[in-house]
């Protein structure tokens, strides 16, 4: 996995991200960048937050848990493996440690702490320092390899399916709002609470928001994807799939929208507003599916009404049942001639007759 400098300079949301009863669950691992607030509990495989980080919950992580200095935790902090607590970390409830513990000074743990491993009273390193020192080690000593594994294993990259949540330096995140000042990127089948603000956004596929959308730049919601309010833009383009629905208003400079998306509000566009239809033409108007028939079977659909001028042309028009009515118009014949071809698809005047049909003039 290569190192990228810019890791926390996104709002990331894995896939499968639900809030349930003011806690953050994933599968993966949670990282919080410093000075940054999530009002509600967290519960992921690995919690690594910065310094300065405020929870207004519990903490649980499946494997460890590493606070940086002046962190605060308004609950309980449950921990699978190991914890690094920095110093001058607050704790309101308990802290509990299946194995060794890496305590600093003048932590303050309101109920008390219990550790199964060893406990180390002293400062630990700052959580970006130590991992940065550490790789440095590896590197200088030529172990590329073992770290670029170190890292994959505490960024929680090690496994495509279990992206970690990443929260940006100076984020809020709540039941109210999710407010950022980087880009978003919201995963499928997500269930989310609170109202959505970042520099530029993009949601997955069939994920719920009970909130809404504001962004500076470009919005893109994802197939099935259902947002319980607004979308709004001040300098970009809205982006809608197909199968969405918006309960609100859609604000924006640009607005694409899929002809099979629902949005119960009003559409405000200072610029153009596009209908987008699927190539497999799901949702499409009857209209065009029986231009893309004709086409398909070499024949012109025209539109119905009398026209002198069109000799030697064929319309087509399938009605709901699925048969065909054709009619033929030919110089040889001015007044035309119109069958009707069964499902079977015979096309012949004595298959007609045999059937019981009888071809007719046209009116």
């Amino acid at each position: 996995m290569p190192l990228r400098s810019d890791l926390l300079d996104e709002l990331q949301i894995p896939d499968g991200t639900t809030v349930e009863e003011h806690d953050l669950v994933t599968d993966g691992d949670v990282i919080v960048g410093g000075q940054s607030t999530v009002e509600f509990g967290v519960r992921g495989h690995n919690v690594i937050a910065g310094e300065r980080v405020r929870f207004g919950g519990d903490i649980e992580a499946e494997g460890d848990c590493r606070l940086d200095m002046w962190s605060d935790v308004a609950g309980n902090v449950l921990v699978g493996e190991n914890a690094y607590i920095g110093e001058r970390v607050h704790v309101g409830g308990q802290l509990m440690v299946s194995g060794d513990l890496d305590i600093g000074d003048d932590v303050d743990i309101e109920e008390g702490f219990e550790a199964s491993g060893w406990i180390v009273i002293r400062n630990p390193m700052p959580t970006i320092v130590f991992l940065f020192v550490y790789l440095s080690h590896l590197l200088r000593i030529g172990e590329e390899e073992t770290a670029n594994e170190v890292a994959s294993e505490v960024l929680g990259e090690d496994s495509a399916d279990c992206d970690p949540v990443l929260i940006p330096r100076n984020g809020s995140v709540s039941d109210d709002a999710w407010r950022v000042s980087t880009p978003a990127t919201v995963g499928d089948d997500c269930r989310l609470h609170g109202n959505l603000r970042a520099e530029r956004l993009a949601v997955g596929e069939d994920t719920v928001v009970f909130g809404s959308l504001r962004a500076r730049s470009d919005i893109h919601v994802g197939t099935g994807t259902e947002i319980k309010g607004d979308v709004t833009t001040r300098d970009g383009t809205v982006s809608v799939g197909p199968g969405v629905t918006v309960w609100g208003d859609i604000s924006a400079t640009d607005v694409q929208l899929h002809d099979d998306a629902t949005v119960e509000g009003s559409i405000r566009a200072r610029g153009e507003v596009t209908m987008l239809q699927s190539d497999s033409g799901t949702g499409a108007p009857e209209a065009d599916d029986s231009a893309e028939e004709a086409e398909e079977t070499g024949d012109s659909a025209v539109q119905s009404g009398d026209d002198d001028t069109a000799e030697d042309t064929e319309r087509v028009t399938v009605p709901e049942e699925g048969d065909a009515d054709v009619e033929r118009v030919t110089a040889e014949d001015p007044e035309g001639e119109r069958v009707t071809v069964p499902e079977d698809g015979s096309d012949t005047d004595d298959d007609y007759r045999e059937n019981g049909h009888e071809a007719g003039l046209a009116e």
